[in-house]
């Protein structure tokens, strides 16, 4: 599989003597004015400041958030949530790499070795060119164990064995980067702390490799939460045909752990910066999940103190219906217009231009979920990040999730009310989206 680094700093150095013949500050090279151009499908959120907390009584007396001003920097929101079709397109590129990766051993074409200056790639990359062609004996052999054995087809069609679709994935741990005993010393020339790796060990830090981890996972979505999230209920028809049927292309996708969102981001940024690289521009700032205070920032729409984010106190418009996909009333489900998820957008979107920020799915943010966190989190961009290792208790795998679902009362759909759910679980009501840091000013 193609693996993906997680994008550094680059460094432009200018040798031209030419800046710097007249004594004056001019700095070391002349740029032309840069716009950074909307991102298709996302949304402008200013930076600004706001109330954050809960803007009606805590129904449920969890008590796990009070109100706090803060401040957040601009950003790109996704308009709706990431939808079974655009998901599909992650799982279609892992499985293409896989495939590729495989052909490439046995045929050359599949595999770009060297440079466009006969230099050596190590490792080689994958040639995305060369097409697989489903009729040549040869590819089909070599790519038949990414396929259901026969005795494991429950329609004796043939199919994808999805439990193959693993992506491998690097990032970068700024936060242990950053910590003063982890840094370089220029003094000793070398590195004294030690640090995390993925797999929770605790090792020495010998240079900056150790603040690149490495994970691999499954990308394919848990059809079966249908049924498992829901006893004594009818929902098989959705594990056959909610993630793959073109009838739900435009419906959020779900059962995706947060985990595997937060693959999805580091693939989405890779895809946009290899296609800019061709094209000669320069990267952009990683997709990743929003905050939980930018989520709830986007969600208000610059109407500070509303409880939903069309503004109203409750969830009908003038004419008696509904503003959102939840369950209203005494599990009347059908009565917003939806029994399950509707397709993004089927609602009228906020003041900036978001859609389905209450109810449809509730979304994964980046942020793990503390009771107190509010009392320790920053004011400025508040952001609390846990890395739960493998031997942590449960308690340490929360991630906060808002915006409430299909399945929830009224309650769940403020913009201030706070959930939570394991990192690794995944839910047939629980999807995300992707936020993007603005480059530069307002």
């Amino acid at each position: 599989m193609k693996k993906l680094l997680v994008l550094g700093v680059l460094l432009v150095l200018s040798f031209s003597c030419s800046k710097y013949n007249n004594g004056e500050l001019t700095g070391v090279q002349e740029r032309s004015g840069w716009f950074e151009p909307q991102p298709y499908g996302m949304a402008f959120v200013p930076m600004g400041s706001f109330n954050m907390g809960p803007s009606d009584q805590d129904v449920t007396w969890a008590m796990t958030s009070y109100s706090k001003t803060v401040s957040v920097d601009a950003f790109w929101m996704d308009e709706t949530e990431i939808t079974n079709n655009e998901y599909r397109q992650f799982v279609y590129y892992v499985r293409d790499s896989i495939m590729r990766r495989k052909l490439g051993e046995q045929i050359e074409d599949f595999l770009i070795a060297e440079d466009q200056f006969g230099n050596p790639i190590d490792p080689p990359t994958l040639n995305w060119e060369t097409e697989i062609d489903p009729q040549d004996e040869e590819q089909v052999e070599i790519i038949k164990e990414m396929y259901l054995a026969e005795h494991e087809r429950f329609y004796r069609r043939k199919e994808i064995d999805t439990r193959k679709l693993m992506f491998e994935y690097y990032r970068v741990d700024m936060q242990q980067a950053a910590i003063k005993s982890n840094r370089y010393n220029f003094d000793t020339k070398e590195y004294s702390g030690t640090a995390i790796n993925a797999q929770g060990e605790i090792m020495d830090i010998e240079d900056r490799s150790a603040f690149v981890l490495r994970d691999v996972i499954n990308v394919y979505p848990d059809t079966l939460a249908w049924i498992s999230d829901f006893t004594y209920s009818y929902n098989e028809p959705y594990t056959n045909m909610y993630f793959w049927h073109p009838s739900y292309d435009n419906y959020p996708v779900v059962g995706v752990t947060w985990k595997q969102a937060r693959a999805f981001t580091v693939w989405r940024t890779q895809y946009l910066n290899d296609f800019l690289m061709k094209a000669g521009d320069g990267f952009v700032q990683d997709f990743r999940l929003p905050s939980e205070a930018e989520w709830e920032y986007a969600s208000r729409g610059n109407l500070d103190l509303s409880m939903y984010p069309w503004g109203g106190m409750y969830t009908r418009n003038k004419q008696g219906c509904f503003l959102a996909n939840f369950k209203p009333l005494r599990g009347n489900y059908i009565d917003d217009g939806g029994l399950i998820t509707v397709a993004v957008g089927s609602y009228s979107p906020n003041e900036y231009g978001l859609f389905d920020m209450s109810g449809n799915v509730s979304e994964w943010t980046a942020n793990a979920f503390d009771e107190s966190a509010y009392t320790f989190m920053h004011d400025m961009n508040p952001d609390y990040k846990y890395e739960a290792l493998p031997d942590d208790p449960a308690s340490m795998r929360r991630k906060v999730i808002r915006g409430g679902s299909w399945k929830d009362i009224g309650y769940f759909l403020q913009n201030g009310t706070r959930a939570y759910e394991y990192q690794d679980s995944a839910k047939s009501y629980i999807g995300f989206r992707c936020v993007r840091s603005y480059l530069g000013s307002n």
